[in-house]
């Protein structure tokens, strides 16, 4: 059996450490591992696959000794330096910052939605933004059946999808410390700001869930706004998503669709109060839907509620999945 080098680049950030967690639990027999990292934390110790890895410094030199692949999980600045390094050392990336993702010569992929692009890479794949992974996923199969028109987000997003600082936010907000990574106090409030503010009034956050589903469901003129917020939330992303559809639908067909697509858990039963709940997804690959339901306000209108672990489907765990399809193929 052939043996795959796989690099892992920000192995001791959150995101880093939620892909050796899930590669743990994979248990991928024909794998070789590094694992690399900043300056500051070169020389850190971390028990993986059941015996002790040190992480190295990364430089221009890293991949000379020849990876098959990589996953970047390290900020845009160095994937921009170091990917396109790795690339032409023959090494596929996997990168899960915002580097490349609209670049037309880098696939912006999610396996269940669109895995074809994996292979019409050049050395780059782009990994989505988490808020926009976890609502492609039903997206699809709807949009292949129904034909999307217009598609209306609200999303819900954990503290985790700022980093360790944001989860440090909510934690010492509690405590009245004034924070560190969000503009205001996320303990107690809901912030209507993802990333910074554009001339348009729309944050970078909801320019990226409307670019991005334009780009992984191939329909570049789809109508998308969005309102993307932060609460209160540790982890796992939730989102109100309202679609208006050129076609009718009947909802029980819609519920049956969803439930038969791959990577979705439908939990609907409003009766017995379930719904996707972020405590319950949180730790899990699948994508969670619930709360469907006609919107009367247009012709072929649908409300669904969709919940996910943003670290891992939002990241970690979506990078993985492409890495499979690569070493499958």
């Amino acid at each position: 059996m052939k043996k795959y080098k796989l690099a892992i680049v920000g192995a001791t950030g959150v995101v880093g450490r939620t892909v050796l967690k899930v590669l743990e639990e994979k248990n991928l027999t024909n794998v070789e591992y590094t694992l690399f990292c900043s300056k500051k934390s070169a020389g850190k110790k971390m028990n993986f696959m059941g015996k002790e890895y040190v992480s190295k410094k990364l430089t221009e030199n890293s991949f000379d000794e020849g990876f098959d692949f990589a996953i970047f999980s390290a900020g845009g600045n160095t994937s921009k330096k170091f990917a396109p390094i790795a690339a032409s050392k023959g090494c596929i990336v996997v990168d899960n910052s915002s580097a490349f993702r609209m670049n037309d010569n880098v696939p912006l992929v999610v396996p269940e939605v669109n895995p074809e692009k994996i292979f019409e890479n050049h050395g780059i794949i782009a990994n989505p933004n988490c808020s926009t992974i976890q609502a492609v996923v039903p997206l699809k199969p709807l949009d292949d059946k129904y034909k999307i028109k217009r598609i209306v987000y609200s999303t819900y997003q954990a503290v985790s999808g700022a980093g360790r600082q944001g989860i440090e936010d909510l934690k010492n907000g509690a405590k009245g410390v004034v924070p560190k990574k969000f503009t205001h106090p996320i303990y107690n409030n809901c912030l209507p700001h993802i990333d910074v503010f554009l001339e348009d009034g729309y944050t970078k956050e909801e320019h990226k869930m409307i670019n991005e589903t334009r780009k992984i469901l191939g329909k570049p003129d789809l109508k998308i706004t969005a309102t993307t917020v932060r609460v209160p939330v540790v982890n796992s992303h939730s989102e109100a998503i309202n679609i208006e559809f050129e076609n009718n639908f009947e909802l029980d067909d819609v519920t049956n669709l969803l439930k038969n697509y791959p990577g979705i858990i439908v939990k609907d039963d409003v009766e017995n109060n379930i719904y996707p709940l972020a405590t319950n997804a949180t730790g899990h690959d699948e994508v969670f839907v619930g709360r469907i339901r006609r919107d009367y306000s247009v012709d072929n209108g649908l409300n669904l509620w969709v919940v996910a672990d943003n670290i891992r489907k939002g990241a970690a765990s979506n990078a993985i999945q492409i890495i499979e399809k690569l070493i499958q193929k």
